[in-house]
């Protein structure tokens, strides 16, 4: 016995250590689910608490829960009972929309992400944010903060924050004091008219900064203000009143700048210097007209430029635009740049424009001169040739001179028979064949590998009506557009390109605007004017449509009157041989009842014998069935009153399927 105890003694510590991990697991799921508040409901490390109409943080809370859900209640400042700031497993906490009017105290002192929008905090504390030694996310968004409302320092006592969301408030300036460790800043939607020297002066490490949606106007912002970020990585000062970029961008790490929606008309030549890793830069929706040549060098890091809704004068002074444009690797997106004045090139993008289209105010506009188009075409619509002059002939190509047109018999412009080389080394021409379609032929006197027409409809933007492109093969000597829009005027350049799919503005490339006719203005007529469209020629397609439509109607109607007249001939000479039975269709015999009973009833022509075909009482009443025959031998309509009021009729407009309803 005394040995069995030994043996007992020596192996109870082995017997015993696997269930110790199992037993605190069970003490543990028990503590916890007895000291989750009774308000509340709680599921694993989470608490729920919001939307209960609470107006304090329920008491009772016990450690192990990691988020408390206490929003879309009615909390006030004093709702925050001292036992919960000692709750240490706590490290997010969800407060928007509730009714706090300062920055609470008593709040889990390990808490990490603090969620207080939606409320109406005024004032915030050094004392309140010392008690947050941990906490890294602040959400303020939405509430009624003013920068005489924050305590001097009070950010900096929270030593670990490293986003801090201000949007929505009443700050006039940026708060003094941010913590050192600070990464993302958004102040966006406030009344900033001010950033000082040294507002950003111990915040080296910040990556993100919004001011969007302020009164941050040139002389607002400090000539060194920005330049202690050297770390800032994205920068959006949209929605101001800039009327040039901010001087002095932190250059060395910036990759993103958002500068739409202000009040810019102009930017200087050294207002991007610098920044050689900025990506994406955006000027959209401000008031440029022009851009300094070499305002965008050096940055070659760009991958996306924004410049919309900008009032961009294609002049001379865009010349450099548009050749700047054309050498961009595929890489750099470019958005936006669209002409709107003068009038006649609005809404023409700028990548396409060619240096002829381009007038200096005092360069001597250029007369054009007309090609020699086909006969065929000459005969099947209305051309407009057009060759513009050549600022600098292409290297190497031939130049042949063409002789003098003279007018023909029909004013068309012909060509006289060629005495000498030819000046132009492309000629193209239009011809106008509908309301829809325009048809552009070419003659060239070099070898092209490939020909670009572009074409677009003038006053429209880029996107109501885009510039719209084709490719065409070099042996092609033309190309029909469709689907475009009647008498609507449409500018249509012509640009043969090299071996290496190249085209060099100012060289071949021709351009013309050309008007579409009236919807019903067809090619075949002789007419040589719009005024002449309503004048349709009684051969033309569509009238002969129209005759041809109306004589298959008529030709319809006549055969179904036949039909009908013949199918009411036949059952008129057939209704003496009618006789019911079952086989017959529905229509072959009436239906008479009351109100009360609805019994089919079955009535022969020769006896009118009354059978109930369900079998049931026949009728709950006296009737009188009286046929009443017209004189030509027909059953005509007749009522027949009874004596219970009742009204028996029917109807003989077939006379084989006569249908009585009472």
């Amino acid at each position: 016995m005394e040995v069995q105890i030994r043996m007992w003694n020596k192996d109870l510590p082995t017997l015993i250590s696997p269930w110790i991990p199992i037993l605190l697991g069970l003490h543990m799921h028990f503590s916890w689910a007895t000291t989750c508040p009774e308000e509340c409901r709680c599921d694993r490390t989470f608490v729920y608490c919001n939307e209960r109409s609470l107006t304090s943080v329920p008491l009772g809370l016990g450690e192990g829960y990691k988020t408390l859900y206490l929003h879309n209640n009615q909390i006030n400042n004093a709702g925050f009972p001292l036992e919960m700031h000692n709750v240490a497993s706590v490290e997010t906490v969800y407060l928007y929309g509730n009714q706090l009017d300062e920055f609470p105290l008593n709040l889990p002192k390990n808490v990490r992400v603090l969620h207080l929008q939606e409320n109406n905090i005024q004032t915030v504390s050094r004392a309140a944010l010392a008690q947050l030694l941990r906490l890294e996310e602040l959400y303020l968004d939405d509430n009624s903060i003013s920068t005489v409302g924050v305590e001097e320092g009070a950010f900096r006592e929270a030593i670990s924050l490293k986003t801090l969301f201000l949007t929505k408030n009443h700050l006039s300036s940026v708060p003094i004091g941010l913590p050192e460790e600070l990464r993302e800043l958004r102040l966006d939607e406030n009344r900033i008219a001010f950033i000082a020297e040294d507002a950003f002066e111990n915040v080296t490490g910040l990556e993100l900064l919004l001011l969007d949606g302020n009164l941050l106007m040139d002389e607002g912002i400090a000539p060194g203000a920005l330049q202690t970020l050297v770390n800032l990585k994205t920068l959006s000062l949209a929605r101001n009143s800039l009327t040039v970029p901010p001087p002095n961008l932190p250059a060395e790490f910036l990759v993103k700048l958002n500068l739409q929606d202000n009040q810019m008309n102009e930017i200087p030549l050294t207002a991007f210097r610098g920044l050689h890793r900025l990506e994406r830069l955006d000027i959209s929706n401000n008031q440029l007209q022009s851009l300094t040549q070499g305002v965008f060098d050096g940055l070659h890091g760009l991958r996306q430029l924004t410049v919309r809704n900008n009032l961009w004068l294609c002049d001379c002074n865009i010349k450099w635009v548009i050749l700047w444009l054309k050498s961009l690797p595929a890489t750099l997106n470019v958005r936006g740049f669209m002409c709107q004045k003068p009038e006649r090139v609005r809404g023409m993008v700028i990548r396409e424009l060619t240096l002829e289209l381009v007038q200096c105010p005092n360069s001597t506009a250029t007369v054009p001169q007309p090609t020699l188009l086909s006969s065929s075409t000459a005969e099947s619509a209305t051309p407009t040739a057009f060759t513009p002059a050549r600022s600098q002939p292409t290297p190497n190509r031939p130049r042949l001179t063409l002789p003098p047109p003279t007018a023909g018999k029909d004013g068309e412009q012909r060509m006289n028979d060629p005495v000498g080389p030819i000046q132009e080394s492309l000629r193209v021409s239009f011809a106008v064949l509908n309301g829809s379609c325009i048809h552009v032929s070419w003659v060239s006197t070099f070898t092209v590998t490939a020909y670009k027409v572009t074409w677009v409809k003038l006053g429209h933007s880029l996107i109501t009506g885009p510039m719209q492109e084709s490719l065409v093969q070099g042996e092609r000597e033309g190309i029909t557009l469709t689907n475009l829009e009647p008498k609507s005027t449409y500018r249509i350049c012509v640009d043969p390109l090299d071996a290496f799919n190249n085209y060099h503005p100012g060289d071949d490339t021709i351009c013309s605007e050309v008007t579409t006719k009236s919807a019903s203005f067809h090619s075949g007529d002789n007419a040589t004017g719009p005024e002449q469209a309503t004048q349709q020629d009684p051969s033309s397609p569509f009238l002969l449509a129209g005759l041809i439509g109306g004589a298959v109607l008529v030709v319809l109607v006549v055969l179904l009157s036949i039909f009908c007249w013949h199918m009411h001939k036949k059952g008129r000479s057939e209704s003496s041989k009618w006789k019911y039975s079952r086989g017959r269709r529905k229509d072959d015999y009436c239906e008479a009842g009351t109100k009360k009973d609805n019994s089919i009833l079955e009535m022969t022509e020769t006896s009118l014998q009354i059978v109930s075909l369900n079998n049931e009482q026949l009728l709950k009443g006296d009737f009188r069935i009286q046929p009443i025959y017209t004189p030509n031998g027909g059953v005509g309509f007749r009522d027949s009153q009874r004596r219970n009021n009742s009204t028996a009729y029917c109807k003989n407009s077939v006379p084989e399927s006569d249908t009585c309803h009472k």
